[in-house]
C-alpha cells in the first residue's frame, strides 16, 4: 500500500476485562466500565490486556482480522469470534479504507 492511515485519530480508553479479551480483537460494552469480548456489535478492538484491564481503542485507524468477505467503503460490521465480519441486520456502520484478501485483514476507521 502507497499511503499510511496508521495514527490517525487513535483514541484508547481502559477498562475493566471481563472474561477472556485479547489484543487485537473487538470488544462490547458488558456492564458499567467493563467490556468482553464482541459476538455482535462492537465499541472498539483490543490493543491490549493487563492485570484484569484491557485498553480498547473507540476510534482512529486499525487493522483487525475479518471472516467472510469484505470491501473497502461504509460497511454494517459485528465481532465475531475475535474477528470482524460483515452482518447487514446487527453491524454497526463502519469506513473500510484497506482489504488484504490475502491474510484475511482489514484497515478500519472506528
Amino acid at each position: 500500500m502507497k499511503v499510511a492511515f496508521n495514527g490517525f485519530n487513535e483514541q484508547t480508553a481502559t477498562f475493566e476485562a471481563s472474561g477472556t479479551v485479547n489484543a487485537g480483537e473487538p470488544v462490547m460494552i458488558s456492564d458499567n466500565g467493563t467490556v468482553s469480548a464482541a459476538n455482535g456489535a462492537f465499541c472498539g478492538i483490543c490493543v491490549g490486556t493487563r492485570a484484569g484491564y484491557a485498553a480498547v481503542q473507540l476510534g482512529g485507524y486499525i487493522r483487525v482480522p475479518y471472516s467472510g468477505t469484505l470491501s473497502v467503503g461504509f460497511a454494517p460490521l459485528v465481532g465475531n469470534s475475535g474477528k470482524i465480519k460483515s452482518d447487514s441486520t446487527n453491524g454497526r456502520n463502519i469506513l473500510v479504507v484497506d482489504v488484504d484478501t490475502t491474510n484475511h485483514y482489514a484497515g478500519i476507521i472506528l
